[in-house]
């Protein structure tokens, strides 16, 4: 593959990671105008899918109707897939209801060590010394980065456990997003998962909004949400990936960290010391541990 493949693929996926890492602070801004979790989501789920679906069309037009079409098998594989999408979705922004968005960010990158673990359960094999180092410097960058050692800091534990979670759902959407119907493009896929998170999405809507659904919020935080969350990111990475390969484009797509961080910051004026930017560096040097092949070329 050639450089300028690779630093296309670089910036897509940097660009992706980058517009991924502000969704956070984007849904605390709505949250704070009054607006639900249900309302947020559902916006952004409806928004997200009107704009892959329009986008599928333009690539219909575009290679005369010649793409590979998605068999009934496909759909349900992708739909089934997707329902983690649409948990991670709900679970992260009841996380950020509870607790900073930088400790929000850093609770969904334990991703890392649950996907060792779900590696490890799945494959039926230990995990390489590499990988079992990368954890033990995640747990460490994770108990700085949420300032666990100060003994007069509380977290809700409500967001801690809604975080967690939505880190457990993103592990499952990560393994299967890379492994269902890769056949065909990155946009009939990107379009069948969002349907399948939306059936998540709706159902707790209904479940849970009490009051009248605030239809200000489509043109308000929809269109934002849905193009940070569900339309530009899974198009750059799925489009970035091929050229990186796996190990560079999760090591570009750490980049989420700093920049939810560094958006919290700056649009939310949430506190961040200077020892919980050493754990963020930490679990970003994990995962270039993880993705670094440290065997010599033959």
């Amino acid at each position: 593959m050639s450089q300028n493949n690779v630093l296309k693929g670089v910036f897509l996926v940097a660009l992706g990671a980058t517009t991924y890492g502000m969704l956070a602070t984007f849904v605390k801004m709505a949250y704070s105008e009054g607006y639900t979790t249900a309302e947020v989501t559902t916006s952004q789920f409806v928004l997200g899918i009107i704009g892959i679906l329009i986008i599928n069309a333009f690539q219909k037009i575009k290679h005369k109707g010649k793409t590979v079409k998605a068999s009934s098998k496909n759909i349900f594989s992708l739909m089934l897939a997707g329902t983690s999408l649409g948990m991670t979705s709900l679970f992260y922004y009841l996380a950020v209801k509870y607790i900073p968005v930088s400790i929000g960010i850093v609770l969904l990158m334990q991703t890392v060590w649950m996907g060792v673990l779900l590696e490890m359960i799945l494959e039926k094999k230990l995990p390489s010394l590499q990988k079992v180092i990368a954890v033990f410097i995640v747990l460490i960058g994770t108990a700085l980065a949420t300032n666990l050692i100060h003994a007069d800091f509380k977290l809700d534990w409500r967001g801690i456990m809604w975080g967690l979670l939505a880190a457990a759902s993103f592990t499952t959407t990560m393994f299967t997003a890379n492994s269902v119907a890769t056949e065909i493009s990155s946009a009939q896929r990107s379009l069948y998962m969002l349907l399948g998170g939306a059936v998540i999405v709706f159902s707790f809507a209904f479940a849970t909004q009490t009051e009248t659904f605030n239809l200000a919020i489509f043109l308000k935080w929809g269109i934002v949400l849905s193009l940070f969350g569900t339309i530009i990111p899974p198009m750059l990475m799925t489009a970035g990936f091929p050229l990186t390969g796996i190990g560079l484009g999760s090591i570009v797509s750490a980049l989420e960290l700093p920049v939810s961080v560094t958006m919290a910051f700056i649009l939310l004026n949430e506190k961040v010391i200077f020892l919980q930017w050493v754990g963020i560096v930490l679990i970003i040097l994990a995962i270039i541990i993880m993705n670094i092949n440290f065997k010599a070329k033959k």
